[in-house]
């Protein structure tokens, strides 16, 4: 198969459910054209017709149902965990280093930030204070 394989894989999917090239191609946001090169690049790659086609129609071929049967949760999966990894750019993360003076490290920034690393545990906030070169965690 080629490179990516799950596209091409989801492609598929895409024009056995919409019985069509260009509702597919659609859905993806790429020309029929390119849609229907990759599903004859699939068919050729695996030695197997998924798809018969008419100038009216297309439906899967007992192979193509036989493949869609194993797809659909395969690729129902892959999303579900991409999903769930896609949630994790959401939640801050990493480090910040904050240079301040001592007196608004402890009187300002110091409880802000305890309440802070409450609400972000994922954030390790650290301040400075220049004068005397002390490091102080926020935990």
């Amino acid at each position: 198969m080629e490179r990516n394989d799950l596209s091409t894989l989801a492609a598929f999917l895409a024009v056995a459910e919409e019985r069509s090239f260009t509702r597919a191609a659609k859905r993806h946001g790429v020309s029929p054209s390119a849609m229907s090169h990759a599903i004859r690049r699939l068919e050729e790659d695996i030695g197997v017709r998924l798809l018969s086609r008419t100038t009216r129609s297309v439906a899967p071929t007992e192979a193509g149902e036989q493949l869609l049967t194993r797809l659909r949760p395969a690729l129902a999966d892959v999303r579900e965990a991409l999903d769930q990894f896609s949630g994790l750019r959401d939640k801050p993360a990493g480090r910040v280093r904050l240079l301040i003076p001592r007196v608004a490290g402890t009187s300002v920034i110091g409880p802000r930030l305890a309440q802070f690393t409450r609400a972000y545990p994922d954030v390790g906030p650290r301040y400075y204070s220049r004068r005397y070169r002390t490091t102080r965690r926020c935990d």
